[in-house]
């Protein structure tokens, strides 16, 4: 995409995150929320890692192409944030809200 001067794109976008939502959807059958971070807990460096949920909040298991294909497609999608802390991006609604806060609003 064509940026301006100023670095913001030509032309701005806002259905990419509703249509990301609806490719992971169907890229992940049963995803409800995908907890993305540069920071995998195996590994010693940065590095992309992905935990997807269902409804019910369980865990669903991913292959590692998978998990790092949709984590690096929600990175770019919002390439100013800061990854060093971890983001979940809900499919429901294609929002994306720092981990810490999500767990804050649940009560935790």
């Amino acid at each position: 995409m064509l940026a301006t001067p100023s670095g913001s794109p030509a032309c701005a976008d806002d259905g990419r995150p509703r249509r990301l939502a609806a490719q992971l959807a169907d890229m992940i059958p049963g995803a409800t929320t995908i907890r993305v971070s540069v920071t995998d807990p195996t590994q010693t460096w940065p590095h992309l890692h992905a935990v997807v949920n269902d409804e019910a909040g369980k865990t669903l298991e991913l292959g590692r192409p998978t998990a790092r294909v949709a984590a690096r497609w929600i990175l770019r999608v919002w390439p100013e944030t800061d990854w060093m802390r971890p983001h979940t991006f809900c499919l429901a609604d294609a929002t994306l809200t720092r981990s810490d806060l999500v767990a804050a609003e649940r009560g935790r």
